[in-house]
């Protein structure tokens, strides 16, 4: 972990996709945890709108004694999607696009 300023950051590394292999200072939260997304805006070469890769943190390994997460890593999430869309515990499901709404029967049944 390195600090600057009292500003921290750790050094992560990047799996999968363009940043295979490269390990990123990455800025730590208020709760000391990478940010569950990282976006990476790439510019088109063509000057038009750039493309945006998208990786997402998950646990690098457990800590042996405690059994917590000692370390994150970024896996590339080529859908680009990955916590696109804030969902909260109150929250209903989201809909899926082909499924008949729950409780409501389907107009072919009549």
């Amino acid at each position: 972990m390195a600090e600057t300023g009292g500003v921290k950051s750790e050094d992560t590394p990047f799996e999968g996709g363009p940043m295979d292999g490269r390990v990123l200072p990455v800025l730590l939260g208020i709760t000391g945890h990478p940010p569950k997304t990282y976006r990476i805006p790439v510019p088109a070469p063509e000057g038009g709108p750039p493309t945006v890769l998208v990786y997402r943190r998950v646990p690098r390994g457990n800590s042996t004694l405690t059994g917590l997460t000692a370390r994150w890593k970024y896996l590339y999430d080529p859908t680009g999607r990955a916590g696109s869309e804030r969902r909260w515990p109150w929250s209903r499901p989201a809909p899926h696009p082909d499924a008949t709404p729950q409780g409501k029967p389907d107009d072919a049944d009549g």
